[in-house]
This record gives structure tokens, sequence and C-alpha cells, in this order.
């Protein structure tokens, strides 16, 4: 089972910084007898190596050799694997930088490495024999991907940052069969490699006749990309004992007051 953790991105939001945005401390986490910073991509690991992944590639800039040298040894039982992105130009470009990497069999996660969301075993939640998506409810769907489901909660279609979305439920992570990646990746090479977000490819593979299940299992989301979003994850880790129990105390935190992103956690 393997993890891709896309970590190109530039970190405009919240520079300037010494280090890359992945490795920003964000509460703590106990070694041994030691307790020692976090950084913000490890919730994401975490809650993959939860899920049961055995290898978790992470997808760096050029000019990030400070996610190698953190994540060298791996994380937990679960062996690391570096790939790189030249450019940052995109969600799908990063993840289909791993598909050398996934066999046809095995099965897939993707999350965001700049984003904290519970439950923590969101992962555990999506089927391994299909592409489905982990969805938390937002209050302003237009900033993100909205995704809109059937009765059945088959994915109908994906609203990248559309007005007046159908949907207030957005995706935050996602899982599938090494298969149906190798089956995205061709369909995007098809498109001559025209789609940055994730929605937009999925909604033309949906248009193919291929599937996607929603899973309404996410309860609190946080990007913590930019400032803002940096303090909200504080209190969020701080609050999760008693916040996390109802999604009506939901704390999910827009992608920055001044500024927003050109889409949350893709290329910020």
């Amino acid at each position: 089972m393997l993890g891709i953790v896309p970590a190109a991105g530039r970190g405009s939001r919240i520079q300037p910084l010494g280090f890359s945005k992945e490795l920003l401390p964000v509460g703590s986490r106990i070694d041994g007898q030691t307790e020692r910073p976090c950084a913000v991509s490890e919730y994401l690991v975490r809650r993959m190596v939860r899920n049961g992944v055995d290898k978790i590639c992470f997808v760096i800039g050029s000019g990030k050799s400070d996610i190698l040298e953190y994540y060298a040894a791996g994380y937990g039982d679960a062996a690391a694997l570096f790939v790189v992105q030249p450019d940052p130009v995109g969600l799908c470009d990063a993840i289909f930088r791993a598909a050398p990497l996934v066999a046809p069999d095995e099965t897939v996660l993707v999350g965001l490495p700049d984003t904290i969301w519970f439950p923590e075993d969101g992962f555990c939640r999506l089927p391994d024999d299909r592409l489905s998506f982990l969805l938390f409810p937002v209050d302003h769907p237009e900033l993100f991907d909205a995704v809109v489901l059937d009765g059945d909660d088959r994915v109908k279609e994906i609203q990248v940052k559309q007005q007046g979305a159908a949907s207030n439920w957005i995706w935050g992570a996602f899982k599938m069969p090494g298969r149906i990646l190798h089956q995205l990746a061709a369909l995007w090479r098809e498109r001559d490699q025209s789609d940055e977000y994730v929605g937009t490819l999925i909604n033309a593979y949906l248009a193919a006749g291929g599937e996607a299940c929603g899973v309404k299992a996410g309860t609190a989301y946080v990007d913590v990309g930019t400032f803002n979003g940096y303090r909200t994850a504080l209190r969020l880790l701080e609050n999760n004992d008693t916040t996390l129990q109802d999604t009506k105390n939901l704390m999910f935190v827009l992608p920055g007051q001044a500024q927003i992103p050109s889409h949350p956690g893709e290329g910020g």
C-alpha cells in the first residue's frame, strides 16, 4: 500500500520561511519519552500509516531537500520514497510523478501535506477497491472542490471553485486501486496534461464512464498554508477532544483572510 504526498509547492502564502512549508511545526508528538515538535505533514503521514501504508512517496521540488532529510528513514513502519517534480505545475502532475512506483493491484492513498483533518482514521473509512473521496462539510464550497453526489453516494461531478456550488462537501483526501491511478494518468496525458486540478480530471474520467464514490466522514479540516490557518490549526489540536465530537462545532478555516489561494493545498 502506497501513500502519495505532493510536497513540491513553493508555500508562497506563508513565506518567508527558512524551510519547506511541509515541515512547519504545528503541535507536538511524543518520541519515546520526549515531546518533540510535529511537522504539519506528519499529520497526513500518520493518517496514512494508520491505514496500513508500507511505502510513502514524497513528491518534492528540486530545492526541497530538507523534506528528504526529514523523512529519509521513513515514518513508523513505512519506508520513504522520493520523486522530483521539477516545476510546481499542479496537483495532477505531482501525483502522476509517482505512478511508475505503483503496482496495478496496490492501494494508493493521496492527501495534502499542509492540511490537518479529523477523524484520524479517515482513510480507513474509504473502500480500497474503488476511487473514493473523503469529504468535509464547509460554509464556502465555492473556494474549493465541491463534490456532488447522487442518492447512492456516487460522485456525479466535482465543481472546482464554482460560484453557487451545488454541494457544501469538499474532498480532503482520496484512495484508489493502482489500476485506477494508471487510468487517470493515461487520461491526463490524453488531455495534453492540461488538468492542473484533480476535479477537472475526475469530471473527464466520469464522463468517460469511470466511477467514484464520496464518503461524508470528515468532521474538521484546516489548511495550514496561511497564518490564519496556522493559528486555527493550533486551536484545533488543543481542543480536539471536545470539539470534534460534533460536526456542528466544526473548526473549518478558509485558506486565508486577506488572500485566497488559487486552490487550497494545490501549489500554495
